[in-house]
């Protein structure tokens, strides 16, 4: 009886070091397939992908800087639902917005929606248009209300994130190209960013399931972290997108968010390309494959 135990210790032993040694091979391959991936695109390619269940974490230039663009309004969004958890704010407040609080020239839905002109809007509509559709004008009306972009940095930093920095709102960004660099992250925090908010630590459940819906329903960027999964695949998702500067150089073409795996676990994924002289659809579709392996690399697992 004692020998058959050993030899049941000793099978199980094996069988865990082998899957350990596939794990790795596997995690290598895809660092592998990463980095060539990245190669196809002129411009610096950051990415982290955090497998939540297992603590495990592949990165590409991970704790790099990145200016992040509109990706910031996900931890805005972040900050304004912990101030309607804490009775600061409420999603059913009505923001008044005077014709002359819109600002032209710049993305916003949801001015297009009302024409621009004076309307009463819910905090709930404001911050769905700016996390779902990325809509600038909200994202600064945002801004205003927690008291400005540093106040959300520091509220990220008290969360334990630390290699982020916020600074800049929408329209500050607009007015001068280098500004939008003060608006930086690294794949790996933005990563422990996205796993503190599946973990549902920072939000109760109510905003945590708010967020998570406006970020499922994001229509920017189809064809970056989605673009070459199979079809119908969930993804929780915030994109962010620089101007194209006289040089032809994009700062920013990034894609960050929750991957929902057919097995029900799920994966984080951050890939942001810096400083690019590439096209829109080579930066967008080198996003995508990048997602793509990951995904393969997952289901070989």
């Amino acid at each position: 009886m004692l020998l058959h135990g050993k030899v049941l210790f000793a099978a199980f032993l094996f069988s865990t070091l082998l899957n350990v040694r596939n794990a790795r091979a596997q995690h290598t391959s895809l660092r592998d397939s990463i980095r060539i991936i990245a190669n196809e695109v002129d411009g610096m390619v950051g990415v982290s992908v955090l497998y939540p269940e297992r603590n495990g974490t592949i990165s590409l230039h991970g704790d790099d800087r990145f200016p992040m663009q509109s990706v910031f309004k996900f931890p805005l969004a972040i900050k304004i639902l912990h101030d309607v958890d804490n009775g600061q704010l409420s999603l059913d407040r009505i923001i008044h917005i005077d014709k002359m609080d819109w600002v032209d020239g710049t993305w916003s839905p949801m001015r297009d929606r009302y024409n621009g002109g004076t309307v009463d809007i819910t905090l709930r509509e404001i911050l769905r248009y700016t996390v779902s559709a990325s809509d600038n004008n909200g994202c600064d009306i945002l801004f205003r209300l927690v008291g400005g972009p540093r106040k959300v940095n520091e509220y990220i930093h008290q969360l334990g994130i630390k290699d982020i920095a916020i600074g800049a709102t929408e329209a500050e960004m607009a007015a001068k190209w280098d500004v939008q660099y003060e608006n930086w992250c690294t794949p790996n925090a933005m990563a422990a960013l996205l796993r503190l908010f599946l973990d549902g630590g920072i939000l109760t459940p109510t905003s945590r399931e708010l967020l998570m819906q406006f970020l499922k329903a994001t229509s920017t960027g189809p064809h970056r972290i989605k673009g070459l999964l199979p079809p119908g695949t969930v993804v929780a998702h915030k994109t962010g997108t620089s101007n194209t500067n006289e040089k032809g150089i994009t700062a920013a073409t990034n894609d960050v968010g929750i991957i929902f795996l057919p097995d029900g676990r799920q994966l984080v994924l951050v890939v942001y390309i810096r400083d690019s002289s590439a096209d829109e659809k080579t930066r967008e579709r080198v996003i995508a494959r990048i997602a793509s392996a990951v995904w393969a690399s997952h289901n070989s697992e």
